[in-house]
């Protein structure tokens, strides 16, 4: 199947960032891969592989040294509204409330007051969050904010969601609920994901395919699909053997990372 027939497409991707001395440094080199309409796609590897950088540039925030990204054959040169964004760090407004957090998106749409109220009662119910649509962030839960976060990127109708890190700094318990949540989620409501996570055991859990990427300049080494029938059992003899795969890969390109050679940092050339 051709990369540009896909619902989101990478095509040989490069990114070089620069010092504040000028020092290019490469970031990303040659990424190519595809993510099928509402298909569940993670993204896992190291830190500092380049896995937020490859976010940024399908978001639009940044675009590529060499390459193209595409959405539906279409490339992207800027953030636009197929393309929605769940980060980290929950990046709600702290002065709005939970309503009008979610509303902010549909007010930059214009779309009639209306219509806005109907969609923000149903995302509202459908992250569970009835009864604090009035609250503030700083009165709820690291998940209850990070719902909101959620709720307010569906609110959009994006055909894609961009998933940086979202449950990275929730404790494990409500980081097992929260994955358990966003897949009833995604399975009512059906969209294209694109997850970053440095845990493979919740990319095992969530995802469709993974993507594995190596470090210093990020690459893509590996697509692995995960065939298990969901909910899926951590415990489960394929499951663990699928995890330990693809941790022991990761060990040893760590390893390999580390002797490396001084001066062994490549850059982009031509």
């Amino acid at each position: 199947m051709s990369a540009r027939s896909s619902q989101v497409s990478v095509e040989n991707v490069s990114k070089v960032h620069f010092s504040l001395k000028g020092e290019p440094l490469l970031a990303l080199q040659d990424v190519t891969f595809c993510a099928e309409n509402n298909e569940f796609f993670s993204i896992v590897g190291p830190s500092g592989c380049g896995k937020t950088t490859l976010l940024n540039l399908l978001a639009g925030f940044e675009q590529p040294t060499r390459g193209e990204l595409r959405v539906g054959g279409e490339l992207i040169s800027e953030p636009g509204w197929e393309r929605a964004v769940v980060f980290q760090e929950y990046a709600l407004f702290p002065w709005y409330t939970v309503r009008e957090n979610i509303r902010y998106g549909l007010q930059r749409k214009r779309l009639p007051a209306a219509e806005q109220r109907r969609l923000v009662d149903h995302y509202v119910g459908l992250v569970g969050l009835r009864g604090f649509e009035s609250r503030y962030p700083r009165e709820l839960s690291g998940g209850m904010r990070q719902r909101v976060s959620i709720a307010r990127a569906l609110a959009v109708n994006p055909s894609i969601l961009l998933m940086d890190e979202p449950f990275g700094s929730l404790d494990v318990q409500t980081r097992e609920y929260m994955q358990d949540e966003l897949l009833k989620i995604w399975q009512r409501e059906p969209k294209t994901v694109i997850f970053v996570t440095h845990s493979i055991d919740e990319a095992i859990k969530l995802s469709d395919r993974i993507a594995i990427m190596c470090p210093r300049p990020g690459r893509v080494q590996e697509i692995k699909r995960v065939d298990f029938a969901r909910p899926r059992d951590p415990t489960d003899p394929a499951v663990v053997r699928l995890a330990a795969e693809v941790k022991r890969w990761l060990r040893q390109q760590a390893f390999a990372e580390e002797t490396e050679p001084p001066g062994a940092e490549r850059a982009l050339s031509g």
